[in-house]
């Protein structure tokens, strides 16, 4: 596998790299990752055979799209750039959802901090339980007909709102969304039972992000190791807490999965993503270095791949279809989240 080796997004005809560069990572204040340093790593990504840039409003609140519009503005018919709205930008609780009211705000916001005249894939970060589906995607297919995006699609929607999305453009004579983005990784894999035989089914291309999944298969989670330094573990308590008992089992798993990759001669980084790219209803993974040097781990990971035999020992030890956690889905429902859903 090669990074000049495009894949097809979808039913769309559209070729995008296997690896796409994530930009969570980028921007100003509290991003790891500042405006000159992110814009080094984006041309030399652009540079390495990567094509395709995911990138959302709210990362840095509008400076991650920022930090893409200066960097890619010279080469930007080479670049199919993704963004995504949802989240709640600035300290209105209205300027947030999937609203007509706010999408039609919001890509308009994206639009200028990019400075581009049109978004390849435009993305609903989340669910919107509040707003009713057939009016997200009318809107959607407004913003098509205008030319201010080419194709849209889903973040972390359900097997059930995948395929209420495709019936209801279908049945309304609306383009079908034709992307759908979800976390996917080597302790990360329940959207295997549903969500990936359904983008099949329908022809939907899957972004899959967190190959690594928050750092847990960057290297340095291994039984008796103690606690790894990580920014993430001070920002989200209890979720890379080695010691806590519902982090034993993928702890365990990280152990077992490392060591796998040492005995074949790969690091677990290596293994990861050649995991990611090898599912077959997987058009491309993202990826969100935070260093330059991050970039070349991960570039160097796509030239990998995986035997059958290796494959066979990867769900000896994650078996397919599971996940450790249920947050580990990218999302939680509301009637998981809350009680008095499921209560009389």
């Amino acid at each position: 596998m090669s990074l000049n080796e495009l894949r097809t997004l979808g039913r769309t005809g559209a070729l995008i790299s296997p690896l796409t560069l994530g930009t969570l990572n980028f921007g100003t204040g509290a991003a790891p990752t500042g405006p000159a340093e992110s814009i080094r790593i984006i041309k030399t990504a652009l540079d390495a055979g990567i094509t395709s840039i995911d990138t959302a409003d709210i990362y840095s609140q509008g400076e991650a799209e920022t930090v893409v519009g200066q960097a890619i503005h010279s080469r930007r018919d080479d670049v199919f750039l993704a963004t995504k709205f949802h989240g709640q930008m600035g300290s209105n609780p209205a300027h947030a959802g999937n609203s007509r009211r706010w999408i039609v705000r919001a890509v308009e916001d994206s639009l200028r901090r990019l400075n581009t005249d049109r978004i390849d894939l435009y993305q609903a970060h989340r669910p919107d339980y509040n707003t009713d589906l057939l009016e997200t995607i009318t809107a959607l297919n407004d913003l098509i007909r205008q030319g201010k995006i080419l194709y849209y699609g889903t973040s972390v929607f359900s097997p059930a709102q995948l395929v209420e999305a495709q019936w209801i453009a279908n049945t309304n004579h609306l383009t079908p969304p034709v992307v759908d983005q979800v976390p996917y990784s080597l302790l990360v894999r329940a959207n295997e039972r549903d969500v990936f035989p359904i983008t099949q089914q329908y022809g939907v291309g899957v972004l899959s992000y967190g190959p690594l999944d928050g750092g847990w298969l960057a290297g340095g989670y291994s039984v008796g190791a103690g606690q790894p330094e990580s920014s993430r573990f001070s920002a989200l308590p209890g979720r890379f807490d080695v010691n806590a008992p519902f982090n034993q089992g993928k702890l365990h798993a990280a152990d077992a999965l490392a060591q796998l990759a040492a005995r074949h001669g790969l690091t677990l980084i290596q293994l990861a993503v050649a995991f990611a790219l090898n599912h077959p209803a997987v058009t491309s993974v993202i990826i969100g270095p935070r260093t330059e040097d991050h970039l070349t781990d991960y570039l160097k990971a796509a030239d990998v791949v995986l035997s059958e035999a290796i494959l066979d020992e990867i769900d000896d030890i994650v078996a397919p279809a599971v996940n450790f956690l249920e947050r580990d889905a990218g999302t939680v429902a509301p009637h998981l989240e809350y009680p008095e859903l499921r209560r009389r």
